[in-house]
Parts: structure tokens; sequence; C-alpha cells
């Protein structure tokens, strides 16, 4: 079961999509187009319905060879029951020590949710590897250049919010490590074909940066 670096190193373009609001009868469906098109990181936050449901099928159906997980991960309980599901990645709008070191004492890759380099270092402190730069569209590429000066070239920012096919670019271009796509990536009611189409766009914009 892959984690960030590895597919990155693989040439796995560097985009997590958002499946906020999926059901699980979509999850399968959804999650092949998404991968047929390239992207093979997917995170279905913890507010949609019944998402545990919707991870375990896309685990799976795709874990060994995509980074399936949960978004909006907000406590240590929660970690553990992702966990259970065999996905590896949890991801939160916050930096919440005892969730991000659950999260990495239990194997998984963190992506806490952070603005200030406070708060960044507060979560690399506590374990994580990888930074979610949220949200990215009120903070502007200047703020994330700027936090990627004092930040440990390893660590991975990821921008997050706000991030669709036109601005994709841009955001690696200022230093990100790679970007999520919520809402203009997935939406309630858009069909797996629909998806796929729009996330083959993502991924052809992120290959021409």
């Amino acid at each position: 079961m892959p984690m960030i670096d590895e597919l990155l190193a693989a040439g796995t373009p560097p985009i997590v999509a958002i499946l906020r609001g999926i059901q699980p009868d979509e999850a399968v469906p959804v999650a092949a187009s998404l991968i047929d098109a390239g992207i093979r990181m997917i995170e279905v936050p913890l507010n949609s319905p019944e998402p545990l449901k919707s991870i375990a099928a896309m685990q799976a159906g795709f874990g060994e060879t995509a980074l399936i997980g949960a978004g909006t991960v907000l406590t240590v309980d929660a970690v553990n029951a992702v966990a259970e599901t065999g996905a590896r990645l949890i991801v939160a709008p916050n930096v919440d020590p005892p969730v991000i070191a659950r999260a990495v004492e239990s194997g998984l890759e963190a992506m806490p949710g952070c603005m200030t380099p406070t708060e960044a270092f507060a979560a690399l402190s506590a374990g994580a590897k990888q930074l979610k730069l949220f949200p990215a569209a009120a903070l502007g590429t200047g703020h994330l250049k700027a936090m990627c000066e004092v930040l440990p070239k390893s660590v991975g920012i990821w921008a997050v919010g706000g991030v669709d096919e036109t601005n994709a670019s841009a955001w690696l271009g200022a230093g990100a490590a790679g970007v999520a796509a919520g809402g203009s990536l997935y939406r309630p009611g858009r069909s797996a074909e629909e998806i796929g189409r729009i996330a083959r766009r993502l991924v052809t914009a992120l290959s021409r940066s």
C-alpha cells in the first residue's frame, strides 16, 4: 500500500481528490474514474454520509495501488476508526498533536491543516511530514512561499481550498508539493464519467507546470 512519497517518486500526479458528500454506492465507480485519470490519492471527509463505508469500499478495491483515507479527522477515535478500514491517509483542517501522533503511531500518513509557521512546526513536532495549507485560496501563493522559506525542505506542503485546473500549476510553482481538489472536482450528483473528465483536465494542467 503506497504512501505519498512513494507515489510521487513513481510519477503520480501530486493531487488529492476530496470527495465530500459522496455516498457509499458512488465510492467505487468514482474512485475508479479518478484512478483511471491518474489521481491515486483520495480522501472522504468524515462529515460525508456513511464515510467509513465509502472508505472501506475504495480501500478494498484500490488500496494496493492508491492511497485512500479520510478528511476532517478531528479525534483520536476517528483515526482508529479509519485505521480499521485499512485506509492509510488522515487529513485534518487543523493541528491536533494527539490526532497526528496517533496517525503516525498507526503507520498512517498524516496531513494536518495549518495556516502559520507556528502551527506548521507544532504539526511537525507531533510527527507529521506532510502539511495542508488551508484555506489556500484565502492565503495566496506569496504566503506559501514565505512558509517554504522557514520550513525544512523535506516537508511537503499541499495547497487545499479553492484549487482547480486554472490555478493548480501556480501552487506548484510557488513551492507546493501538491494540491487537493474538492468542489472543483467532485460534487454530489456529478457522474463518475464527468468527474473523470474534470480529473483528466486537472492532471493535464499540472503536467504543464
